[in-house]
């Protein structure tokens, strides 16, 4: 996994920005694949290493981010380099986020849900939506070395359910990549339930967290009547031009 961003300059359809490596894993990884399917160009980027997580070291994090990322088919990933627990949404976080949501020009940006278990999820909700705002100011100069970053502000922003339940305003099928979100989640065995592991339990290496996950991917597929769903909040009402391609 790259953790210099100029390294990744793809413009991408959706855009996965999230505090935590494996938070997307455990938030969205199943519309992740289901978008990769069905031909959209996805990128992840990681606000933080995860340094100050209970288990795990940051370098073994990185590696299993990459491995996740090869799983589900986006096309880059790279940290941001905020710090872990401490990062807020002061102009220099905002700014960081501005320039990857300009260089990577995304239609759609996914990040964490605005209220969670785990502060950091809340505040980096609230920086990238700030962060998408800015980004369509064209009084904010900015570029990468010699490259111009015009404005550019997403068109849809969505928050991820992850551990508190939070009703969804909408919720993606992801039952023919269940199998695949598993996959995705099983590159990080630093972070989960290990029974040879002599390192602290954390609240997601319970044995409990895995059946946890599924039972709620279960619930939220329920809205649709199929047996695996993820859901998200929006960030204002989508628009939509065909009422009949509702689920």
């Amino acid at each position: 996994m790259s953790t210099d961003p100029v390294l990744s300059t793809e413009p991408v359809d959706l855009l996965c920005i999230t505090a935590h490596p494996d938070d997307v894993e455990i938030s969205m990884a199943g519309t992740v694949l289901h978008h990769v399917a069905l031909g959209r160009s996805v990128g992840l980027v990681d606000l933080t290493a995860g340094e100050l997580g209970t288990r795990g070291t940051p370098e073994r994090r990185a590696k299993e981010a990459e491995d996740a990322r090869v799983v589900l088919g986006a096309l880059f990933r790279y940290q941001l380099g905020l710090r872990d627990g401490f990062f807020r949404p002061d102009e220099e976080s905002l700014l960081a986020v501005v320039r990857v949501i300009r260089r990577h020009r995304p239609r759609v940006v996914i990040t964490n849900a605005v209220r969670d278990r785990h502060p950091d999820h809340g505040r980096a909700a609230a920086l990238v939506a700030e962060a998408a705002f800015l980004s369509g100011l064209r009084r904010i100069i900015m570029s990468d070395g010699e490259k111009d970053l015009p404005p550019w502000r997403p068109t849809t922003l969505l928050h991820a359910i992850q551990d508190r339940w939070v009703e969804p305003d909408l919720v993606v099928d992801i039952t023919a990549y269940w199998q695949g979100k598993t996959n995705a989640l099983n590159c990080f065995a630093s972070q989960f339930h290990d029974p040879a592991s002599t390192e602290p339990v954390s609240p997601i290496a319970t044995p409990e967290f895995m059946p946890f996950l599924e039972g709620r991917a279960r619930e939220l597929g329920r809205y649709l009547s199929v047996a695996f769903g993820e859901g998200f909040t929006v960030a204002r009402p989508p628009g939509i031009t065909d009422l009949t391609t509702l689920a």
